[in-house]
């Protein structure tokens, strides 16, 4: 990678910099205690320089060819949503010749708290032997009760998890509980995880029972969070950010179809909209690339 590269690029974080600044300094938006956007893109830009290509590249430095609007749009993505890549919250992947910033379970748990005032986000497993009871209230589980013996803790014997996400008022809990069949059918939408049959040397085979709890941790968000009236800056980043991001996904499967060959994608397809980054520099682009780079957070640290 070129050393006008790495120039060009860094213009751009700090282009990013001064555009959120600007908005912080409006009072369109606030960042969580103790949070550094300074600190966050310096990572940022050293997990790009380090981001590379698909095979069919030749494995060539993203920076290299990625489309520069969406490396502008993927580290405002990351620092309207007070994420940090060196916190493990998010990472940055390539679909075509597309970079996006993803949040990992972490990061959403983070933006959750942000977006909805909760004060924890709590998971367990449920084993065989496990006792659980709950009620239901106007389709809403409430008063889930769950006794376990440390000797049921056998991680070939998982029926499920649950996540719930407490709140100030308690009338506001929201939990959310899923059966081992309703897990590993969400991991099945992964290729990296799943092709005909599990990995056995992956992460979801070796801790099944923290991939579980992340799995329902992620749904309870989700739902928490699209369901979530709240208009502010935040907000609309984390709706345009996931929209931006289907859209992308999708472009690449299309070009991988032109291509005579088959991925397997995770999202529905829906309309994005986009980030005006017009005023960010130009990094000239070479040929687009036509792979995905497999998540990170699929096969890595789990935890």
């Amino acid at each position: 990678m070129t050393n006008q590269i790495l120039v060009k690029n860094q213009k751009m974080g700090n282009d990013v910099l001064a555009r959120v600044k600007s908005l912080e300094s409006q009072g369109d938006l606030k960042f969580p205690a103790n949070y550094s956007p300074e600190n966050a893109m310096k990572s940022a830009m050293l997990t790009l320089q380090d981001l590379k290509g698909s095979k069919k590249d030749g494995y060539k430095p993203a920076l290299e060819f990625a489309n520069p609007n969406s490396v502008a749009n993927a580290l405002m993505d990351m620092v309207v949503q007070g994420l940090n890549p060196a916190k493990n919250q998010g990472y940055f992947i390539m679909y075509g010749d597309k970079v996006q910033f993803q949040r990992s379970y972490l990061g959403t748990m983070s933006v959750t708290k942000r977006v909805t005032g909760c004060e924890e986000i709590n998971a367990e497993v449920i084993f065989e032997g496990d006792d659980v009871k709950y009620k239901t209230k106007n389709g809403k589980i409430v008063d889930l009760g769950h006794s376990q013996s440390f000797g049921n803790r056998d991680t070939k014997k998982i029926l499920g998890a649950y996540c719930t996400v407490v709140f100030k008022d308690e009338s506001k809990n929201y939990t959310e509980i899923m059966t081992i069949q309703e897990i590993e059918e969400a991991w099945k939408q992964s290729q990296m995880v799943y092709e005909g049959k599990f990995r056995e040397d992956g992460t979801h085979r070796r801790f099944p029972q923290e991939m579980a709890k992340k799995t329902v941790i992620n749904r309870a968000c989700k739902k928490l969070l699209n369901s979530s009236d709240d208009s502010s800056l935040l907000q609309q980043e984390i709706y345009k950010s996931d929209g931006r991001q289907r859209k992308e996904i999708f472009d690449a499967e299309i070009e991988e179809v032109a291509n005579k060959e088959e991925l397997d994608f995770e999202h529905d397809v829906e309309d994005a909209q986009y980030t005006d980054v017009s005023d960010f520099p130009e990094v000239p682009a070479e040929e687009p690339a036509t792979a995905v780079q497999p998540s990170p957070e699929s096969e890595e640290e789990p935890f």
